[in-house]
């Protein structure tokens, strides 16, 4: 009973913080919340859904970080993004996003729990690609070379 009120308490929370405008001015870079959480947040999206597993500590996340910030400013209110910063120290990742103004909100995972429920546990950096249904339709393990790249995996899988 205890799990069904903090999972219920995290549902309620997130549900706080839906709309694409509130992730980006909400309080934070974080969104409340585990796997649970995460996963009530993709589900109720109602548009599909890229998740960008990343960590400031990554030199391929870094790399690829300035092709999501732009992807979902061009996809604004027809496809969300949400991040999810795993297995990294919380200053080191605040510092990175003050220097990378990505207009959407992130989860912490820093035991990559999150990362685990949608089999993103195999390396750094990771994209999940969820339908506008909530169903996960694609894994993308490792970055994106460029722009372009991960534009074609969006239009192909984030449907």
């Amino acid at each position: 009973m205890r799990l069904f009120a903090i999972a219920l308490s995290g549902l309620a929370l997130v549900a706080c913080n839906s709309g694409d405008d509130e992730q980006a001015s909400g309080p934070g870079p974080y969104l409340p919340g585990g796997v649970a959480a995460f996963e009530a947040y993709v589900g109720k999206q109602d548009k599909p859904v890229v998740v960008n597993k990343w960590a400031s500590w990554c030199g391929p996340c870094r790399h690829e970080f300035p092709f999501f910030e732009s992807q979902a400013r061009k996809r604004r209110g027809e496809v969300a993004f949400v991040g999810v910063n795993s297995q990294d120290s919380r200053s080191d990742a605040r510092n990175f996003l003050e220097e990378h103004s990505v207009p959407y909100r992130h989860f912490e995972d820093p035991d990559q729990e999150i990362a685990a429920s949608f089999n993103g546990v195999q390396g750094f950096p990771v994209t999940a690609y969820y339908g506008a249904d909530g169903k996960r339709e694609y894994v993308h393990i490792g970055g994106y070379a460029n722009e372009e790249q991960l534009a074609e995996d969006i239009d192909r899988y984030a449907r």
